[in-house]
């Protein structure tokens, strides 16, 4: 196989039910000049056997084999056996639409500025309705506070060598926001193609969600690591978490002026009286 100008990189741990969707989806891409690496990290369901039938049928499928170490350590061991100039994420439960790599190929080979394609993204799966991410990408300042972009992408090799692969800590719970600061850091851009070419799978329990419930812990790690960057921009840090603090207040008073909060007080006004005075007595 001669050298491929796109790797992709398709971790999997145990969802080998998913993994022939996804696979099938870089398969069906426009773009032909490709590898594609599984990465089976540590699966203790049938992926060894769905990800070895792959690499009968087409020669660009490749096959590693790992210990679990986490989604982040599946990429960046991927990524270091990667042949392209230019690396692919997918994860094994979600799948790209068929000319994504083509389109996203176009725009980075056309302007050295941009380290990151990416595009806007639906949910499907779970009987979730066409809910469509809208995402603007883009600098590092829109990356300084939160994710401006989805989490699978296709960037520079060059890009994820200079900031030295992906965050494999497990506190680093959004791995794909932080390797986008740091790599918006160095000065390159990330670009965001406005069309529905990302199609995420919704669990009843996803991954989306869990990162959700550990959302404090994951930003104070982000801050707290790149610590000296967000010193430097001491300013906008604090009118962000001044923001934040007033945003809440206005939430708060949203809350309170609603219908449905006034009739649940005056319904529990009553029994929290009746609660003080038995105290009281005892």
């Amino acid at each position: 196989m001669n050298q491929p100008i796109v790797s992709v990189i398709v971790p999997c741990y145990n969802y080998g039910s998913f993994l022939d969707e996804a696979l099938q989806s870089i398969l069906e891409q426009t773009f032909l000049d490709w590898e594609c690496i599984i990465v089976n990290d540590g699966s203790t369901d049938n992926t060894d056997e769905v990800a070895k039938k792959w690499l009968t049928k087409d020669e660009r499928f490749l096959y590693i084999s790992k210990k679990n170490e986490g989604v982040s350590s599946a990429r960046n061991h991927g990524i270091e056996k990667a042949r392209g100039a230019y690396i692919v994420t997918l994860d094994a439960d979600d799948k790209y639409h068929a000319t994504f790599i083509e389109k996203a190929v176009a725009i980075v080979t056309k302007n050295k500025q941009i380290g990151i394609v990416n595009s806007w993204g639906v949910f499907f799966g779970n009987n979730k309705k066409d809910v469509i991410f809208e995402t603007k990408g883009d600098s590092f300042f829109d990356f300084l506070f939160r994710n401006a972009a989805i989490g699978t992408a296709l960037f520079r090799k060059e890009c994820w060598e200079k900031v030295g692969g992906y965050d494999t800590n497990p506190e680093n719970g959004y791995e794909d926001w932080e390797f986008y600061l740091r790599v918006t850091n160095l000065g390159w851009k990330v670009y965001v193609i406005e069309e529905v070419l990302f199609y995420y799978r919704q669990h009843n329990i996803s991954r989306r969600i869990e990162m959700s419930k550990q959302d404090f812990t994951s930003k104070k790690y982000i801050f707290t690591k790149n610590k000296d960057l967000y010193i430097k921009h001491y300013d906008d840090l604090i009118d962000y978490f001044l923001k934040a603090l007033e945003n809440e207040k206005k939430e708060t008073i949203k809350m309170k002026n609603r219908k449905e909060f006034k009739i649940g007080t005056f319904i529990l006004k009553p029994i929290r009286f009746i609660r003080k005075l038995f105290l009281k007595k005892i």
